[in-house]
């Protein structure tokens, strides 16, 4: 990272991560070029995501060709000007992981996996979800990713008197 003192930990990372809706996941085809797209992930400990999709398709096509994907998510990006210098520049809180991405096949697992993005993103109505998996779980792939590396924190923040905040400095 060029800018040291804008890196967070692990932990800050991880709470980007959680909070941004989409992370997007990019992976290699097997002709060697690169894919991307933001996924509705879902985070159940230290080391493991789940997305779900459909049976076949580009991003299984990819998987099964190389396993390595990079996450990356940002959250509250602002457009900012500078307010010591008056220059262009943006706030952020940023995230990057490197993991193993790999097709859940154990049926048992496949469910947690569905819950847990299901938890994430529809709490409220989670009374509906075993009638959900009665009518998609067989039409339906879920990948786990497990990381491979501690994910990476990125921040760059002004705090109320327009001093950037640096590594280790919280609001």
């Amino acid at each position: 990272m060029r800018k040291a003192s804008r890196e967070m930990d692990a932990a800050f990372a991880f709470e980007v991560l959680d909070k941004a809706p989409y992370v997007t996941v990019s992976m290699t085809r097997p002709d060697g070029t690169p894919y991307g797209l933001p996924l509705s992930l879902a985070r159940t400990d230290e080391k493991t995501f789940y997305f779900h999709c459909a049976l076949e398709g580009e991003k299984l096509d990819c998987i099964a060709h190389c396993h390595t994907v990079f996450l990356s998510a940002v959250t509250r990006c602002a457009p900012t000007v500078g307010p010591k210098d008056g220059s262009f520049t943006l706030q952020y809180k940023s995230a990057t992981a490197v993991g193993k991405a790999e097709i859940v096949t154990d049926r048992d697992e496949k469910i947690a996996g569905l819950k847990a993005i299901s938890e994430r993103f529809l709490p409220h109505h989670m009374d509906a979800f075993d009638d959900a998996i009665a009518l998609s779980l067989e039409r339906t792939a879920v990948v786990k990713i497990t990381l491979t590396e501690s994910p990476v924190g990125k921040r760059k923040q002004y705090d109320k008197d327009g001093e950037e905040m640096k590594w280790g400095r919280m609001e």
